[in-house]
C-alpha cells in the first residue's frame, strides 16, 4: 500500500512558492462558538485559532468539482490548500501568515492555475509565435491498423451494484459504493484480459435535494438528487477493446470523490483500494462464480493480465494501485497502466509496468500537466526496469471530453468545456482552427486507450509505432496532432547519456555552455542553484513544478545549453563494447527550446565513427521538438515540454555502424540559441517485459507520537524501514508536511540506505512549550524512490499538547445604566495557544430583556435573544463576555439578571456557573 490505512489524518499540503515554503492543514476542531472575525471583508473573514488564522472564503455557489487542489489567495498569493465543507459553498484554511490580517481580496485559486493572470482567466491576448508551425503540424504515418476500429466480437454490456455503502475504504474512511459497468466480448473463447477503467474527481449529484440541509452529507446523494454516472462515459475506448477480445469494466468512484477533500493524500489510497475491492469481485466471478452474474464469467477473466486506465485523480489513483498490488505480493497481473490526464500530487514512482500517460494539451483542470513526473520519476526508478513507458500529449485536447458524462450534450448532468476564454484566439479556445471537438478528441482517447492495452495486454505489435515516438497515428484519429515521447525497454535500449548530470572535462568546446538545471524560479527571485526556467506560470513548466506532498523533492534534472556562435560541440562518447548500433532502430533524445530565447532554434546531430566520419541530421529535418508550442505567455502556455528528437539509424548514412564512437550536438545551424536536451539513446521499440515489481524492497515510513514538552527543542525519531536488504544502495526523499506551527521542524533530504542496511532514522526537532495547545498532526512524506517502492509513503506524526489546561475565572458585573456594552469579569490563569469559548443565556431577576438589558448578539428585531458567548484570544489572559445595558429616565432601584454558563471550549470550569450583573441607577 502507499499510505497508511489504519487512520487518515488531517490533510497537509506544503506548496512552494517561490517566495518562501507555506503550509496549510485542515483546521483544529472549531471551538462551540464561532470565534469573532479580526478581519473580513467581501464574503470572506480571518478568525483567530490555534496556528494563526482562520481564512474562510464563502461562496454563492458550490466550488467545482476539480481535480486540481483547491486554494485560497490573499492579494494574489495563494496560502495554501483548502478544505471544502461538504456543501463546497465554504472554503477555509488555518495559516500562520499574519498577511490574512491585511487582506483586501481572497479568492479561489487552483493548484494547477498558479500565475495564471486574473485568477482563473484563460483569455489570450495575442498569438504565439509558432501558432502558425502546428495548425500545419507535421504528421506521422498511418498505422497498418486502426485500434479505435470495432473489431470481430459483438459487445454485451451489464451493470452490478453492491450498494452505495458496499465497502469500507480506511484510506478515505468512509464507505464507498461498488457499482461498475462492464463490457465482453460475445462469444470470445478462454480466459480474457481484464482492463479496468476508474474515472476522476467530478461532481457527484446532480438535482435539487428535496431537504437542503441534506447537502451536509454529500453521500450518498439525497433525496431528490441522482448520482452523476461518470463511469458510464467511456464506452468509446470500452467498446473498441471489448470488440476485439478484452474484458473491460468501468467503476464508480463517486463516494471517494464526495469524501476526499478529507483524505490526507486528496484519495490516492482510498482509489487505489477501490480498484483492488473490484479485483476481487471479479477474482470470484471469474472462478466460482456468484450474484449477480451466477457463472456467466467463470473461467472468462484472465487476472494475470490486467491494465488499469485512470482518468484525473483517477490516474493518481491507478498509479498507486499498481504499487499497492506488487506491494501485496502480486496477486493481480497488473502489466499495463495509463493515466489519462492525470494528477501526481505525491511524486510516486510505477516500476516494472508498462505505463503511457497521456497529456492533454488544453487541460484547463490538471492545467500543470503534473502526469508528466509520473514518466519523469520512473524512467530511471530501478535499474534493470524492462517495460516500456511512454508520454502522449494531445494537442487541442482539454481534460472533461475524453468521458462522455463529463461533456455538454452527450452528459445526463451538468457539464463543461474545463478550458474557457477566448474561443478563437486561444490555441486552446472552443473555435480554434486546432482545438479538438468533443468527438474528435474521444476518438484521440479511444485510439490511444485501446491501441496501449492492445499492444501490452494482447502483444498486438501492429499497435509498437504508435508508442515508440514515430508519431505514427491512427486513421480514427483524424486530424489529431500527438506528439509521443518513449522509453523503449531496457533490453531494446541502450542509454547513452541521460543528460542529468555534468559533462566530462573536454565534452564541451566552442561558444556553447552546457549547464544540469532542475526546478522553476519566479521572475522576481534570482535562484540559488541553476534552474531550468523563470516563471511567474508553473503551468507552463511540467516537468519542473513541485508537487503537492513533495514540494523539497527535486525535479527532472535536464542539460540547458546555451551558445552564441556557430562552433559549438557537446560531445557524448560512447564507452567500448557500446559502439556497435546495427541492432538499433533509432537514435533518440529529449529536447525542448528554452523559453528565455528564440521561439524556434536548430541544432545539428553529429554521429561519428572510429574513422571521424560523421552522418550529420539537422534536428529540424526529423522533428519539431526545438519548435516552441503553440500560446502567447499567457494561462499557462506555451507549454514547455521536452518531445522527441528520433533520428532512424539506417539513415546514418557514411559511417561505420559497428564503431560509433560519439553522439555530438552542434550549434552550427543557428548563430546564437539555447535549448534543453534529455535521455540521449539507442533503442529499437519493443514489449520488454512487464510484471508487478514484487521483488523490489518496500519503503515505508513509521507513525510518530510525541509529548510536546514545556521548553527547548528536542529531536523525536521516525525510522524509514526497507522490508529486505538490498545488494545495491536504494533512495528516497522525504520530508516533513502540514501545517507545522512553531512546534515541527522543518524537514527534507534524501536518505541512501547502503547495501545490507534496511532501516534510517530521521530527526525531526520538537519545540515545547507552556501553553495549552491542540495536538498537532503532520507527515514525514517519502517520494521518488529509486531501486525501492513506496509502500507506508505516509509517516504520520502526532505532537501531543502536555501542558494543562488553563482555568477559566469569571466574576459578576456591577455597573451603571449609562454603560453600554460592558463585560463581566473574564481571566485566563495562563495564556493558551487555544481559542477559549463559552456560551449561555440571560435570564431575567428584576431587571428585564430589551427593557433594562439585551444580548450583545440580539438585533432588536424578531425573538428575543437570550444567548451570551465569551472568549479568550490566544496568547491572552484576559476576554469578553458582554452584554448591553440599556438607560431609561426612571429612578428606580438598582435591579440584577443572571447568565448562566453552559458549554465551555478550551478552558477548565465548572458549569453550569450562575453570574450575577447589577444594574446600578443613574437617575
Amino acid at each position: 500500500m502507499i499510505g497508511r490505512t489504519a487512520r487518515s489524518l488531517s490533510l497537509g499540503i506544503v506548496a512552494l512558492l517561490g517566495v518562501g515554503t507555506l503550509t496549510a492543514t485542515a483546521a483544529p476542531p472549531l471551538p462551540l462558538q464561532i470565534p469573532p472575525s479580526v478581519a473580513q471583508g467581501n464574503q470572506w473573514d480571518v478568525r483567530a485559532v490555534t496556528g494563526g488564522y482562520q481564512l474562510t472564503l464563502h461562496l454563492d455557489t458550490p466550488a467545482p468539482m476539480r481535480a486540481s487542489l483547491p486554494l485560497l489567495a490573499v492579494d494574489g498569493k495563494p496560502l495554501g490548500v483548502a478544505k471544502q465543507s461538504p456543501d463546497r459553498k465554504s472554503l477555509t484554511l488555518v495559516s500562520a501568515d499574519p498577511a490574512v490580517l491585511k487582506a483586501r481580496d481572497v479568492r479561489l485559486v487552483w493548484s494547477g492555475d498558479l500565475g495564471k493572470q486574473s485568477g482563473m482567466s484563460r483569455g489570450i491576448t495575442a498569438a504565439g509565435p509558432t501558432d502558425a508551425d502546428w495548425l500545419k503540424a507535421r504528421r506521422g504515418p498511418l498505422l497498418p491498423a486502426d485500434p479505435g476500429a470495432l473489431g470481430k466480437y459483438k459487445v454485451d454490456t451489464a451493470e452490478y451494484n453492491l450498494g452505495n455503502e458496499a465497502v469500507y475504504l480506511p484510506g478515505l474512511k468512509h464507505r464507498s459504493e461498488l457499482l461498475g459497468k462492464v463490457y465482453s466480448p460475445r462469444g470470445a473463447i478462454g480466459p480474457r484480459p481484464l482492463v479496468v477503467f476508474l474515472h476522476g474527481r467530478h461532481e457527484v449529484c446532480y438535482g435539487e435535494p428535496i431537504h437542503p440541509s441534506d447537502n451536509d452529507k454529500p453521500w450518498p446523494c439525497p433525496a431528490g438528487m441522482k448520482a452523476i454516472p461518470s463511469y458510464r462515459g467511456y464506452d468509446g475506448p470500452a467498446t473498441a477493446l471489448a470488440g476485439n477480445g478484452y474484458q473491460v469494466v468501468s467503476i464508480s468512484a463517486n463516494a471517494i470523490n464526495a469524501w476526499d477533500s478529507e483524505a490526507y493524500d486528496a484519495g490516492a489510497q482510498a482509489r487505489a483500494e477501490l480498484i483492488l475491492d473490484h479485483l476481487a469481485l471479479w477474482r470470484k466471478w471469474s472462478t466460482v462464480g456468484g450474484a449477480p452474474f451466477g457463472t456467466r464469467f467463470v473461467g472468462k477473466i484472465d487476472l494475470q493480465n490486467v491494465g488499469l486506465m485512470g482518468h484525473s485523480r483517477g490516474g493518481e489513483g491507478v498509479a498507486r494501485a499498481a504499487v499497492l498490488n506488487a506491494d501485496r505480493g502480486g496477486q493481480y497481473g497488473i502489466r499495463a497502466v495509463l493515466p489519462l490526464a492525470p494528477t501526481d500530487f505525491a511524486r510516486a514512482t510505477v516500476p516494472g509496468v508498462a505505463m503511457s500517460v497521456v497529456l492533454p494539451y488544453c487541460d484547463g483542470d490538471v492545467s500543470d500537466l503534473q502526469g508528466q513526473k509520473f514518466y519523469d520519476d520512473t524512467r530511471y526508478s530501478v535499474g534493470g526496469d524492462t517495460a516500456p513507458r511512454s508520454t502522449v500529449t494531445v494537442m487541442g485536447a482539454n481534460h472533461n471530453f475524453f468521458n462522455t458524462e463529463w461533456t455538454p450534450g452527450q452528459s445526463v448532468a451538468p457539464s463543461n468545456d474545463d478550458w474557457f476564454g477566448d474561443e478563437k484566439a486561444s490555441p486552446c479556445g472552443a473555435k480554434y482552427a486546432g482545438r479538438l471537438t468533443a468527438k474528435e478528441q474521444q476518438a484521440v482517447g479511444t485510439a490511444y486507450v485501446a491501441g496501449f492495452f492492445r499492444l501490452q495486454l494482447g502483444h498486438e505489435k501492429q499497435f509498437l509505432p504508435q508508442f515508440d515516438g514515430s508519431d505514427s497515428r491512427a486513421a480514427s484519429a483524424g486530424k489529431a496532432v500527438v506528439r509521443v515521447v518513449s522509453q523503449a525497454p531496457l533490453g531494446s535500449r541502450r542509454d547513452v547519456n541521460h543528460f542529468d548530470k555534468t559533462l566530462p572535462a573536454g565534452a564541451v568546446t566552442g561558444k556553447v555552455t552546457a549547464t544540469v538545471c532542475a526546478g522553476v524560479t519566479t521572475t522576481g527571485l534570482r535562484a540559488a542553484t541553476p534552474t531550468c526556467m523563470a516563471t511567474d506560470d508553473w503551468s507552463n513548466a511540467p516537468h519542473w513544478g513541485t508537487a503537492w506532498f513533495a514540494a523539497k523533492t527535486p525535479t527532472t534534472a535536464v542539460t540547458q545549453l546555451k551558445w552564441t556562435g556557430t562552433n559549438g560541440v557537446v560531445r557524448v562518447s560512447v564507452p567500448a563494447g557500446q559502439r556497435d548500433v546495427r541492432r538499433f532502430a533509432a537514435l533518440t533524445f529529449r529536447a525542448a527550446p528554452d523559453p528565455a530565447g528564440a521561439p524556434k532554434t536548430d541544432l545539428s546531430v553529429h554521429v561519428v565513427d572510429g574513422h571521424g566520419r560523421a552522418a550529420v541530421v539537422p534536428v529540424s529535418a526529423v522533428s519539431d521538438a526545438l519548435v516552441r508550442m503553440p500560446g502567447s505567455n499567457d494561462s499557462g502556455l506555451p507549454k514547455n515540454l521536452l518531445r522527441t528528437v528520433r533520428i532512424p539509424v539506417s539513415s546514418l548514412k557514411g559511417v561505420d555502424l559497428r564503431d560509433v564512437r560519439a553522439v555530438e550536438l552542434r550549434t552550427d545551424r543557428v548563430a546564437s540559441g539555447s535549448a534543453y536536451v534529455s535521455d540521449l539513446s539507442f533503442s529499437s521499440p519493443g514489449l520488454g517485459l512487464s510484471a508487478p515489481a514484487v521483488l523490489l524492497p518496500k519503503l515505508s515510513a513509521s507513525d510518530v507520537t510525541v509529548k510536546e514538552g514545556d521548553k527547548g527543542t528536542h529531536m523525536v525519531d521516525f525510522w524509514v524501514t526497507m522490508s529486505r536488504p538490498s545488494i545495491r544502495p536504494v533512495s528516497v526523499y522525504v520530508e516533513t508536511n502540514g501545517e507545522l506551527g512553531e512546534s515541527v521542524g522543518d524537514v527534507g533530504r534524501q536518505l541512501v540506505f547502503k547495501p545490507g542496511q534496511v532501516r534510517q532514522k530521521v530527526t525531526v526537532p520538537i519545540t515545547g512549550n507552556t501553553r495549552d495547545s491542540y495536538d498537532l498532526p503532520f507527515s514525514l512524506v517519502l517520494s521518488v524512490p529509486h531501486d525501492g517502492s513506496l509502500n507506508e509513503s505516509f509517516g504520520h506524526g502526532l505532537v501531543l499538547d502536555d501542558d494543562p489546561t488553563p482555568t477559566l475565572t469569571l466574576t459578576n458585573l456591577k455597573t451603571t445604566e449609562k454603560t453600554g456594552l460592558v463585560s463581566f469579569g473574564v481571566k485566563l490563569s495562563a495564556p493558551s495557544d487555544k481559542y477559549v469559548s463559552f456560551t449561555g443565556v440571560l435570564k431575567d431577576g428584576t431587571a428585564v430583556i430589551r427593557k433594562d438589558y439585551t444580548s450583545a448578539n440580539d438585533e432588536g428585531t424578531g425573538p428575543v435573544d437570550r444567548s451570551i458567548d465569551g472568549y479568550v484570544e490566544p496568547g491572552q489572559t484576559t476576554g469578553d463576555l458582554s452584554v448591553k445595558i440599556l438607560d431609561d429616565k426612571l429612578k428606580e432601584p438598582a435591579e440584577t439578571f443572571s447568565a448562566v454558563i453552559q458549554e465551555i471550549d478550551g478552558a477548565e470550569l465548572k458549569v453550569p456557573m450562575t453570574l450575577t450583573a447589577t444594574i446600578i441607577d443613574n437617575d
